[in-house]
Order: structure tokens, then sequence, then C-alpha cells
């Protein structure tokens, strides 16, 4: 909750007409409990991920320590998350998703033949695809539009910071400008490697706490 905290600041002080959470809610760190009821209580809009998923169906019995934590009925609310959502913003339709278990692993450098079939789906046709699953937050154009990752708030790869995405424009079809801004704050890392620390049961400790630090993935 130490990077939640530090995310929620900032969304309070830009109050955003609303918000979306791209799934990974839980798990990883000591938390998950605290860091799932700010998601339902903030995020209108919340996404499944696949940490949502195979903790909430309990899909690896390595994650009893989540199951114990979480209780029931958080268990059932993580297991009937969609797994996609839609935004139409100043005459873009975005496709909003979390990654896993919709695609693949996706990367800001994965070739553009792994990219591009996102824009396309069974629903139509899509001007923008924005994801999370690989906590990097990047902006890439492509031939058939925009890709960007939001980063991960409490876990990010690379730039160890809290990370968010915020998009300003128009809602609707009509083409209007549209900003695109990487949000990026601080929060006390030594903190958060400390409470993880203190946590005798944490599954993963030191491969937690190293990304925490240093942003570097270490599973």
């Amino acid at each position: 909750m130490v990077a939640t905290s530090a995310i929620a600041n900032v969304i309070r002080e830009i109050s955003p007409d609303d918000i979306y959470c791209l799934g990974d809610a839980v798990g990883k760190g000591p938390q998950s409990r605290e860091t799932l009821d700010w998601v339902r209580e903030v995020c209108p809009h919340v996404i499944g991920g696949n940490w949502d998923y195979g903790i909430g169906e309990k899909q690896f019995p390595a994650d009893t320590y989540y199951w114990d934590q979480l209780g029931e009925e958080r268990l059932a609310y993580l297991r009937s998350l969609p797994r996609e959502a839609e935004l139409t913003l100043s005459g873009i339709r975005f496709r909003l998703f979390h990654g896993r278990p919709v695609t693949d692993l996706l990367k800001a450098d994965s070739p553009r033949d792994a990219l591009e079939p996102l824009f396309s789906t069974s629903d139509g046709v899509f001007q923008g695809a924005i994801f999370a699953d690989s906590h990097r937050p990047f902006f890439r154009t492509l031939n058939c539009g925009y890709i960007m990752n939001t980063g991960s708030v409490g876990n990010s790869m690379g730039v160890p910071n809290a990370h968010a995405l915020l998009l300003e424009g128009t809602p609707g079809t009509e083409r209007k400008p549209l900003l695109s801004t990487i949000i990026s704050v601080p929060y006390d890392n030594r903190l958060a490697a400390q409470i993880a620390r203190d946590d005798p049961y944490l599954p993963k400790k030191d491969a937690y706490i190293r990304e925490v630090l240093t942003g570097v993935y270490s599973r």
C-alpha cells in the first residue's frame, strides 16, 4: 500500500473523470487485501489480470498465503472480473485489457506481428490498445494505431516508481486532440521492502523485495 498511497494522492490532485484498473490488483506483495479494497472503492472499472484469476480461482497451491489473506468474498470478486473493456476518446476506440490471459506476455520491444492482431477482434477494429501486464510503461505507434502500457503501481519494471497512464480527450467518436501522459510517482521503496521483509510468510519474498528496490524482474 506504500506505492498505492502515493498514486492515490496524485489521483486526488488530478481528480480524473473516470478510473480504470487494468488488472493484477493482488499478488506478489504483502498487502493484497488492502490494495484490492482500495481498488474496489476507487476504481469504477476493474479488469482481471493473470494474478487476479490465478489467485481468485485457486489455480496454484503455492498461493494459499493470498487465499487466506483475501478471504472467500474477495476471491469471488476476482473470479468475476471481466477480461476486457473499451473506451472511445477523441475519436479513438481503445481496447483495454491486462495482457495475460487474453494474450501472451507483451513487451515494449515485442515485434509488430505480435502487436498488430490486438487491434482487431470479433467486436471490431480498434485504433488503440492499452494494457499493463509487463509492468513497464511505454507508448508506441504502429500503422494500425497506438499501443500503450500503463506500467505498474507497486511493482514497476525499469524505473521503480509508481506508474499510471493519464488520457485527456473528448468522449465520443468525433476526432479531437488527445493527450497521453505517463504518471511517474516516487514512493518510499525501502519502506515497502521492509513491510515485505517483516512478513514471515510472504512467498518469494527476496524476489519481490529486489523488484521493488531495483525495478529488475527477479522471478
